[in-house]
Order: C-alpha cells, then sequence, then structure tokens
C-alpha cells in the first residue's frame, strides 16, 4: 500500500477526530454550527500537522455543502476568481449552502490576492476557510480578517498522539496485521513537536524498517533509527518556542552573549526574520519600556529594516538590536500597569465620565454641567493642577508604577512633586 499512514488515518468526521476539543467537543464552537447550519467564514490558524485542511474538509462534508481548495503556494488572483465564478454558480438561495472556499497557506496571498477575496465572503457568494501557520493578525489583511471568525488550534498533546498511535495499530489495515508493542513513546513524541502527521511519517518508518512483524516501540529504536535525521531547529515543533522563550529571557536577562547565541540558532534553522523582529518589537515595551524609550524605536526600525533587506544581511540588524537590548536598563512598569488597569475595567465595568472630563460641544451638554469645572493645565504654573481624571468609583487608584532605573525614578521624582498626597509616589 502506497498511500501514506497518515493519509490513510485522516479522520472524516468530527467524532473521528482527536484534539481541538474547544473546536469540536459536544460543546465547541464548530459543533454548534454544524448543528445550527451556520458556518462562518473562519481562518483556521495552528501550526503544521494538526489538522487544518482536515478539519475544513470535514466542516464541508457534514454541512454538504460544495468544496473548492486553492493552495496559495500555486494560485494567483486568476484561480482565486475562477473559483469564486464557480462557487457562485454551485451555490444556493441560501446563506447556509453557500460553497466552501478553503485556502491552505493563507498568509502566502499577496494583499492584492487577499482582496479578491473580499466581496465573495461580504456578499456570501462562499464560505471562506484559511489555514494558516502564522499568526493572521500580521499576515491577513484587516479587511478580511474583520469578516472572518479566527480559530486557533493547538499542538497535540502527549495524550492525543499515544490516543492517535493506538488508533494507527488497532485500526489501519496494514499496522494492524503486525505485532505493535508501545512500551516507550517519549522519543517519538518529543521529536514529532506535537505535529501529527510527523509523528505518523516517523512511526511508519521505524515500523517498516523492521525485519519482523513483531515490533516494540522504545525510545532507543527511535534514537538509534532516526538519529542522523533529528532536526536541530524546529520551527513550526517544540523548539520554535523553546528556543524563542530562551532569546527573550537571555535579553531579559541582560545577557548578550546567549542573546546573540539563540539568535543565531534561530536564523541557522530557518526562522523568518520578520518574527524575530516582532519579538524584539513586543519586548521593547514589555521588558525594557519607559526604562529606555529609544529601544521601542530601535525595534521598530528593525523590524522596517529587515522586512526590506531580508537574509543574509538581516542578521546584522538583528544582532545590533538584541544587544542593545540585552544591554539596555530594564522596565515592566508599564506592562504591569495596563494589566492592573485592564483587571479593574474587568471588575468595574463601565464607570461613567466624570462631567468635567467630558466635551460640551453643544448647548444641551454645557447645561447639563459638561466640562464645566474642568481646569485647563496650562493655564496654572507648571502646566499642571491638581484635579481628578479617573472615575468616582476607583479615584486614587494608582496604576502605574515607575521602575527603579535612571529614566523612570526622574519621572517618579516629576509624578511626587505634583502627587504626593494622591497617589503616593
Amino acid at each position: 500500500m502506497n498511500t501514506p499512514l497518515a493519509e490513510r488515518l485522516r479522520p472524516h468526521t468530527l467524532s473521528e477526530y482527536i484534539s481541538q476539543q474547544h473546536l469540536v467537543g459536544p460543546d465547541g464552537a464548530l459543533t454548534q454550527g454544524l448543528k445550527q447550519g451556520l458556518i462562518p467564514s473562519m481562518i483556521l490558524w495552528g501550526p503544521p500537522g494538526i489538522g487544518k485542511t482536515t478539519l475544513a474538509t470535514i466542516i464541508a462534508q457534514e454541512s454538504e455543502r460544495p468544496f473548492y481548495t486553492l493552495s496559495a503556494i500555486n494560485s494567483g488572483v486568476k484561480d482565486v476568481r475562477d473559483v469564486i465564478e464557480k462557487a457562485k454558480q454551485s451555490g444556493g438561495l441560501f446563506t447556509t449552502k453557500n460553497p466552501i472556499l478553503f485556502i491552505d497557506e493563507i498568509h502566502r496571498f499577496s494583499k492584492s490576492q487577499q482582496d479578491s477575496l473580499l466581496q465573495a465572503v461580504e456578499k456570501g457568494w462562499v464560505t471562506l476557510i484559511g489555514a494558516t501557520t502564522e499568526n493572521p493578525s500580521f499576515e491577513v489583511i484587516s479587511a478580511l480578517l474583520s469578516r472572518c471568525q479566527v480559530y486557533t488550534l493547538k499542538p497535540f498533546g502527549k495524550k492525543d498522539l499515544e490516543a492517535l498511535l493506538q488508533r494507527a495499530i488497532t485500526t489501519d489495515e496494514v499496522l494492524s496485521s503486525k505485532k505493535i508493542i508501545l512500551k516507550e513513546t517519549e522519543a517519538l513524541i518529543r521529536l514529532s513537536g506535537g505535529d501529527a502527521r510527523k509523528l505518523l511519517n516517523i512511526f511508519e518508518l521505524l515500523i517498516n524498517s523492521e525485519p519482523t512483524n513483531k515490533v516494540t516501540l522504545t525510545n532507543r529504536l527511535v534514537t538509534d533509527k532516526v538519529q542522523n535525521n533529528l532536526v536541530l531547529y524546529d520551527k513550526t515543533g517544540d523548539q520554535h518556542y523553546d528556543i524563542v522563550s530562551a532569546f527573550i529571557k537571555s535579553i531579559r536577562g541582560s545577557d548578550p552573549n546567549a542573546a546573540v547565541y539563540w539568535l543565531a540558532r534561530m536564523l541557522e534553522g530557518g526562522e523568518d526574520v520578520k518574527f524575530i523582529a516582532r519579538r524584539l518589537l513586543i519586548l521593547a515595551s514589555e521588558d525594557i519600556g519607559n526604562a529606555n524609550p529609544t529601544a521601542l524605536v530601535m525595534a521598530n526600525s528593525t523590524m522596517q529594516a529587515v522586512a526590506t533587506i531580508g537574509m543574509p544581511e538581516a542578521r546584522i540588524i538583528l544582532s545590533q538590536c538584541a544587544t542593545y537590548m540585552a544591554c539596555s536598563p530594564k522596565s515592566n512598569a508599564a506592562y504591569k500597569a495596563i494589566n492592573h488597569a485592564l483587571e479593574t475595567v474587568k471588575n468595574t465595568g463601565n464607570l461613567s465620565v466624570p462631567l468635567d472630563l467630558r466635551n460640551a460641544p453643544t448647548k444641551l451638554m454645557k447645561t447639563l454641567g459638561y466640562g464645566e469645572e474642568y481646569k485647563y493645565a496650562h493655564d496654572y504654573e507648571q502646566n499642571f493642577v491638581a484635579q481628578e481624571f479617573l472615575p468616582k468609583a476607583i479615584e486614587n487608584t494608582k496604576f502605574y508604577t515607575p521602575g527603579a532605573n535612571t529614566r523612570e525614578q526622574a519621572q517618579k521624582e516629576f509624578l511626587k512633586q505634583r502627587w504626593k498626597d494622591k497617589y503616593n509616589y
């Protein structure tokens, strides 16, 4: 049998689908949508090998809709328009019967290609299902993203992958004819990186490499058979997340040597330089913040530069930015301040804006007292006058506490002079 194991085990119904219970479980969003016959256009976001294509196919089958598929790798605007035209002709009268257009790796579509989908999605000629391994917030145009639900698919967990292996040895026509014992699975699961397709490909390779029909899976067997094929950096698996984490923590810990080492690991492994630049941009605010505001400017310039020039020269710019940030003073005061404020908003709800802070563009608003007691700071000495800017229910709440570094201590002195009787700086 020439069909790969991963293809032979591809599920055909939601009940056969392993993992993603938040979407396909009894109370999952997709399960409920299929029951009600309401399937929105959507973006399926997650790493490779977790069943995005399979899920799109199942949705089409269970909703009994025509199914059209394109790959962003080899499709242009003309291909998109041709498929949309076919879909319009095959669609039913009602939105719930509209054909499904599945686009794999939609993040590879250019802006013009994504623009060509807008009218079809907006008019309901097709229900779009896009699959992407990249963050759609960065890779899908906002106009298209606003018309789609984004569903995040998670990497398979250990239990999910073990369940998949058990299904393989009990239900697959080829493997069920062999005596396979799963004695140890840690090495195999580690190599898969949460990618079910990769897991099954390696598993099939191992089984086929054994001369007899009796195979006992052990960590040693996996190591011996696959040793020469080990990848030091898998940008779609656990190594991706682990090395990015080490990179960020090295910079946060002010170690430029470790930072450039982990940067080199990512670059050597083929990591997207734009992804690295985005992480540096986040770090500039989250971990450096007002201790050195120039870090954010530099990170933004770095992101623009690497997007313009690409590799191999982008490595130099990324190295400069990473070492600069590692050597910069650190503060997470702004990060903590917004988290505190968001938590307060969740707990207190939509508190009214004090009357003195409201605009009064009409006579009625002025009569109601809008802006009446507001004090214009520039009319006072040092352009400051003490007044309350928070809703009464949370007045005097201090969200921002400057960090213990030179720049923020200067901020603290500034605030202390003005708010010493209010916020206790």
